[in-house]
């Protein structure tokens, strides 16, 4: 794994009395030529109608950024496309697309930005604002009561750095409440550099979340457009190890214990079996941990030099169910499988040890169930992690 991560996040608060967002964000990766998309559309209006046109758009803008065709050649086709208001003869959408190339060994990352109609995006050294410069297209579509203007750069990125990009929910926050022109820009940018000088790590996940409550605050706590923010931040990698399932052998123990002491990051323990072998070689005590649990999950235990110990099977599973709805974790019951979650989200890249020693207790006469069951898990759990989250994870049977 590299020693270099892009951490790419969002969060999102939609209208109030809404379901449905108006704004969209879509994040791809395609690994085949080291390529990330992360797209932004705001749907005019908001609710149902209002993320469709989003959709429309963010889908559109998101498989031509995939294509071979020039990001700006992309947005002038979107353009053409888009639906224009009859009524206020303005475009039915807008969009912000991030398109990010990156060599294998992450020696540089480079960024395409088109902005057609959001709020200019920021970027940050630090805590430090980053001015950069931006190429003007004009396009005069029919309906269109006039010219608009699509914004392109292109831009390298190195370690330390940050992009933001947001809806005009976020710039317009507090309108005619608590600030009469609302946040706008300035303030925006005022606030994140504030938030990183008292957090110069801040992860993407935590920033965004930052940026999109302190707006929603604005607001009165009552939206009035729905909210989004979205944080492409360049660092040094955040790891997590897990280990799950006892080794084939009883020799190999000791391989798994030096594999948890040198790892460098936050280390997880899941199954009971596995849990008193590290306890045994650690010789470390293990107690129920009540401060967190639900009726869905066993409890989990601690280990002084483990972060997380839970149950094996079903905590993982519920953990997997998790990830793949990407659930919100703000509103999941205080159990082991939140703290899971919580733990995978906060990581950049996933080291998995799984154990290959079958339990009789489970053993089928001819099938090794539990073993078929885990790496059917872990291996969902993956998928999960990387399609949907973008994490980078790896795997070694022991």
């Amino acid at each position: 794994m590299n020693n270099i991560f892009i951490d790419v996040d969002y969060a999102q608060i939609y209208k109030h009395g809404q379901k449905i967002g108006g704004d969209v964000f879509l994040l791809s990766r395609n690994p085949d030529n080291n390529q990330i998309v992360a797209t932004l559309s705001d749907g005019l209006g908001s609710g149902v109608k209002a993320n469709v046109l989003a959709s429309l758009t963010a889908h559109m803008a998101h498989k031509l950024s995939f294509s071979p065709i020039d990001l700006n050649h992309s947005a002038e086709i979107i353009m053409d496309t888009l639906p224009v208001c009859k009524e206020r003869k303005i475009s039915y959408s807008t969009f912000t697309i991030a398109d990010i190339r990156y060599k294998e060994n992450m020696s540089s990352i480079d960024v395409n930005l088109v902005e057609y109609d959001n709020p200019p995006s920021l970027r940050f050294a630090g805590d430090e604002i980053i001015k950069w410069d931006k190429t003007k297209t004009e396009l005069q579509r029919q309906g269109a009561f006039k010219k608009e203007n699509v914004m392109h750069s292109s831009f390298r990125m190195d370690i330390g750095e940050r992009l933001i990009m947001f809806s005009d929910g976020v710039t317009q926050s507090g309108l005619g409440k608590s600030l009469p022109l609302g946040w706008r820009l300035e303030g925006v940018r005022k606030f994140v550099q504030d938030e990183i000088k008292a957090n110069p790590d801040i992860s993407s996940r935590e920033l965004s979340r930052a940026i999109v409550h302190k707006a929603w605050s604005l607001d009165g706590l009552s939206s009035k457009d729905d909210i989004t923010c979205v944080v492409v931040y360049i660092r040094r990698p955040r790891r997590t190890l897990i280990v799950t399932g006892p080794p084939f052998t009883k020799e190999a123990d000791e391989i798994l214990g030096e594999k948890i002491r040198s790892f460098d990051g936050k280390k997880i323990v899941s199954g009971g079996t596995t849990a008193q072998i590290v306890s045994r070689l650690f010789g470390k005590k293990i107690s129920v941990d009540l401060s967190c649990w639900s009726p869905d999950v066993p409890p989990s235990s601690k280990m002084e030099g483990i972060d997380l110990v839970t149950e094996g099977m079903l905590t993982l599973s519920k953990v997997v169910s998790i990830l793949e709805k990407k659930e919100n974790v703000a509103e999941l019951p205080n159990d082991p499988a939140k703290k899971f979650v919580e733990i995978l989200l906060d990581s950049d890249q996933v080291h998995f040890i799984v154990g290959t020693k079958i339990n009789e207790a489970h053993q089928d006469p001819n099938i090794p169930v539990e073993i078929g069951i885990r790496r059917t898990i872990i291996a969902r759990l993956r998928k999960a992690l990387e399609d949907n989250y973008i994490k980078e994870t790896s795997l070694e049977y022991l």
